[in-house]
């Protein structure tokens, strides 16, 4: 197929180093963070086209328009009611039953400006879903991008995002005057 192949090329072209690639385990919540710029979400679905691993993500259902309907269904969108988004967890954890092999991604702050930290929604999702946790990144101050370590959840919460900001702590998002505190904020 062509697409790994332009992929390539758009990564090459905009300078990234690819870190990492198909992760070892069937299942998993990846988180992308930081999550700083419009640019995060097209620079992953470049590298998740590059590795071959299909990533399935919520996107407010507003964007299902033809034509865009038919490129985010293809790269890996599921539309969201954002009025009924409290659903969103309860969704995300049905889809880990339903399917073999299943990767859900999402960037935990929620939104590309700064928060207070992030929402617990991978959390809850992994929890819930009893999977783990890969950490995806954008590192636009060393231009690297692609998959970290994997997180087993202990239950404790505080325990676990001391190991999130561990990782995260010497990774630059494209604004990084936007980028969140790493903690549970709901």
């Amino acid at each position: 197929m062509i697409l790994p192949h332009v992929a390539r090329f758009l990564l090459w072209l905009g300078g990234w180093t690819i870190v990492g690639g198909v992760p070892s385990i069937k299942k998993a919540v990846v988180i992308a963070a930081p999550h700083t710029s419009n640019w995060d979400g097209f620079w992953a679905i470049v590298y998740k086209t590059l590795i071959g691993v299909d990533i399935r993500w919520f996107v407010k259902d507003s964007m299902f328009w033809f034509p865009m309907n038919i490129l985010l269904k293809a790269f890996g969108a599921i539309p969201l009611n954002r009025k009924q988004a409290r659903s969103a967890v309860a969704e995300a954890i049905a889809a880990f039953d339903t399917h073999e092999s299943f990767y859900f991604g999402l960037a935990p702050e929620g939104t590309r400006s700064m928060t207070p930290g992030w929402k617990s929604g991978f959390y809850r999702i992994a929890e819930g879903a009893n999977v783990p946790v890969i950490f995806g990144f954008l590192d636009y101050g060393n231009r690297r991008l692609g998959l970290g370590p994997t997180l087993t959840l202990t239950g404790d919460k505080e325990a676990d995002m001391k190991v999130c900001r561990s990782f995260y702590s010497s990774i630059s998002g494209r604004c990084p005057e936007q980028t969140s505190t790493i903690n549970l904020t709901r």
